[in-house]
């Protein structure tokens, strides 16, 4: 693992704990020298991350569209801040970038950015791990839907795994360097002519 991409919110959240656990995580992915890849951003939990992988020596690319740098919300001292034109280039650009993927908390953004990433997963259009950072019990609900999924016949057993969830930022990395692709089926029809 090279450089990992975070999903994360553009607010603290209610609980210091979200914080905290963008702070660790910040600091983990420092400490192992993985790059970090994110929204660009300098504020929220968004800005924690970067902060802190930054404060602890580490390398931080942003990646902003042009609509929300006009709004002056980038982060001015990263090691590489990318403009892009759109928040569909934003996630392009984010995946082409990374080796792997972790969601902190966040909102509907961040969830979308993720399902996304993880869909890419399942159709076979890449191979890399997707996490899930559980910081306080953040996201046992959506854990829970995923098994809701998967008992309901929506979501393969093999897909489901595919889903790395842990509390520990450092145990979710592990996780990710022993991480197995399942394999997948195509969905690209061969030629028939």
């Amino acid at each position: 693992m090279k450089r990992i991409a975070v999903f994360c919110g553009s607010s603290d959240g209610v609980s210091p704990a979200y914080k905290e656990g963008a702070v660790q995580l910040g600091k983990e992915l420092a400490r192992r020298g993985i790059t970090l890849v994110y929204g660009g951003a300098s504020v929220g939990i968004m800005g924690t991350v970067a902060d802190t992988v930054l404060e602890a020596g580490g390398q931080v690319i942003g990646v902003i569209p042009q609509m929300l740098e006009d709004r002056e919300i980038s982060h001015r001292n990263l090691t590489e801040l990318i403009i892009v034109s759109s928040m569909h280039e934003r996630k392009t650009k984010m995946s082409d970038l990374a080796d792997g993927f972790i969601a902190l908390p966040g909102g509907p953004g961040t969830l979308e950015e993720f399902f996304e990433i993880f869909t890419w997963a399942q159709l076979g259009l890449h191979q890399k791990p997707c996490g899930i950072l559980n910081v306080n019990g953040y996201y046992d609900l959506l854990i829970s839907f995923f098994d809701h999924m998967h008992e309901q016949q929506f979501l393969h057993e093999k897909y489901r795994s595919m889903a790395l969830v842990d509390s520990d930022p450092a145990d979710l990395i592990e996780k990710f360097n022993t991480y197995a692709p399942p394999s997948v089926k195509t969905y690209i029809k061969e030629d028939q002519t």
